[in-house]
Formats: structure tokens, C-alpha cells, sequence
């Protein structure tokens, strides 16, 4: 059974940082790209954060470019995002996913956590 759990979600100022993390099981996922998304409070819709892929190539929404990082390990079936320079809009709940070939898109992805949440205050 596949299974994406996240972690270091939190409250956080404005202007700090968190480091999110996502560990995978139930199988290998070395050959998938690995997401990350969220969803803000009252919002239907999954907003695209980054991925990255198998081989390390990454992708940034526009609005987390510069502050936000994403890095996997392949060995350790994880993949991390570190959030710098935090803003109030980046409140949310963080979701992990997995898919053989995602991309920005959410239907890309075929296994997904249950999401850690972030709030920033002003």
C-alpha cells in the first residue's frame, strides 16, 4: 500500500521559514517526480507549489520562486521543501504527491498525503 506522509508544518512570522518533508513507502518511487501543493482556507482547488523530478530537475509556481526549495532523496524515499521568507498568502495546507509523470498539474499525480498545514502571520 503506498503511503506519503508529511511533516514540519506549523505557525510561523512572516518573513520565517519551515522545512516540510515528505516520506514515501509501499514502493519505489526513485522514477516518479515528487510534488508539492496546497490548498489556502476556502479554496476548492489544489495550487501548484513545485515538483521535482527523477533526476533532480526542479519547477517553481511564480509565486514561491526565490523563497521556496525542493530537494529529494532517492535513497531515502523523501523529498523536502524548504520555505524561506514566508508570507501571510503562503498560509495553507501543504500536500505531497507522487505521480510517473506529474507536472504542475494535480491530475498529474497518482498517490497524495493527507497534508500538513503552515500559517504565517502578519
Amino acid at each position: 500500500q503506498v503511503e506519503l506522509v508529511e511533516s514540519g508544518g506549523g505557525l510561523v512570522q512572516a518573513g520565517g521559514s519551515l522545512r516540510l518533508s515528505c516520506a514515501a513507502s509501499g514502493r519505489t518511487f526513485s522514477d516518479y517526480t515528487m510534488g508539492w501543493f496546497r490548498q489556502a482556507p476556502g479554496k476548492e482547488e489544489r495550487e501548484f507549489v513545485a515538483f521535482v523530478r527523477s533526476g533532480g530537475i526542479s519547477y517553481y509556481a511564480d509565486s514561491v520562486k526565490g523563497r521556496f526549495s525542493i530537494s529529494r532523496d532517492n535513497a531515502k524515499q523523501s523529498a523536502s521543501l524548504q520555505m524561506n521568507s514566508l508570507r501571510p498568502e503562503d498560509t495553507a495546507a501543504y500536500y505531497c504527491a507522487v505521480g510517473r509523470f506529474g507536472d504542475y498539474l494535480s491530475s498529474s499525480y497518482t498517490n497524495w498525503g493527507q497534508g500538513t498545514p503552515v500559517t504565517v502571520s502578519s
